[in-house]
């Protein structure tokens, strides 16, 4: 009897799909991502919106954390740039919305390239508390530069318009966040099987090593800085014209935790893991808010401490999975995965 998986070329070694029950998995998460919205209500399309812009933001966060070994405290304020850029773009010099969306990545990307330039001398808990005043820079700029970006005032993003449609709504914008989160997955998927990604995961495992063998450390390191900040100001951007308002406390060092949260749960080094850490996280808060409410009438004194649950819930859910997993929910699944595959060997 067979177990395991047997390659006889090397095109099927290094295949992303090697196996007819992947591509059986792949095709059936295709066909769900498509009816989906078919069969949802209003409020599921929303948490399916926040689910995709948030592993959008998880992977970008990841190439940086996961794969290059630099910790970052600054995603919020790479978020705030990109959403600020887009809806500037759009608010003030009027460009259309699928125009703004790249240049607020670029822009986005350009500034978080600036704030890597610590990282040739830093590194660990010193690199993190950079960023993290990268996060407190960013965010004083947007409250106190109010020509530009209205201070503390929200600012007002025209609703962006395709063929005379609107394309804010939830049913719409889910083919745009849908449309971008499949081109982040796809690039990230590849950007490991080349040259650049093996570099990044060089130095995570030894920059010393890494530049010994000729990897340019300085060099990569501000690539992996401007790639991961590409994508987190594609997320704030999309959150920008889906929301059609920015407002800065939208974008503060509680947005930073969550994005290193969905990471560590969902796993670090794991474009997959992203994914399902972004969902995990995102559908955790509605199920505890669903539960509150429906025994909220029953116990009324929980109503007023729900928020603390869900505080505490989040934190216990990241310490757990520290302790138990620290691998996230890419490991579990793959855990599952090699059972079955191994089966009846899978000891």
């Amino acid at each position: 009897m067979e177990s395991g998986v047997f390659h006889t070329t090397y095109e099927a070694d290094i295949a992303l799909r090697r196996t007819p029950l992947m591509r059986l998995r792949l095709v059936l998460a295709i066909v769900f991502l498509l009816v989906f919205p078919f069969l949802a209500d209003g409020y599921q399309l929303t948490l399916a919106n926040q689910a995709g812009i948030a592993a959008i933001g998880a992977i970008g966060l990841n190439i940086l954390t996961g794969f290059t070994g630099q910790i970052s405290l600054g995603q919020g304020a790479f978020m705030a740039v990109g959403a600020y850029s887009s809806g500037l773009l759009a608010a003030r010099l009027g460009l259309p919305w699928w125009l703004t969306i790249p240049i607020a990545c670029t822009v986005t990307a350009g500034v978080g390239a600036i704030f890597g330039i610590p990282s040739l001398r830093l590194k660990g808990l010193y690199l993190a508390i950079a960023t993290l005043a990268a996060q407190q820079i960013i965010e004083w700029l947007i409250t106190h530069w109010r020509w530009l970006t209205g201070g503390v005032e929200a600012l007002v993003v025209p609703a962006p318009m395709l063929f005379g449609e609107r394309v804010g709504t939830n049913f719409r914008f889910y083919w745009v966040i849908l449309f971008f989160a499949t081109l982040t997955t796809i690039f990230a998927v590849n950007l490991f099987r080349t040259r650049v990604g093996r570099a990044f995961i060089a130095i995570r495992d030894q920059d010393i090593a890494a530049e010994v063998m000729g990897v340019d450390v300085f060099r990569y390191k501000l690539l992996a800085f401007a790639t991961s900040s590409f994508f987190v100001g594609l997320s704030g951007a999309l959150l920008a014209q889906w929301r059609g308002i920015v407002n800065y406390e939208r974008f503060t060092f509680e947005t930073s935790i969550f994005y290193l949260a969905v990471i560590i749960i969902g796993g670090l080094g794991s474009v997959s893991g992203s994914i399902y850490g972004a969902i995990f996280m995102t559908l955790l808060p509605a199920v505890l808010s669903n539960a509150g409410r429906a025994v909220g009438g029953s116990i009324p004194a929980l109503a007023g401490i729900l928020p603390f649950i869900q505080q505490g819930v989040f934190g216990a859910t990241i310490i757990l999975f520290l302790i138990f997993e620290p691998q996230g929910l890419a490991k579990i699944w793959r855990n599952i995965k090699d059972y079955f595959r191994l089966w009846p060997f899978s000891y």
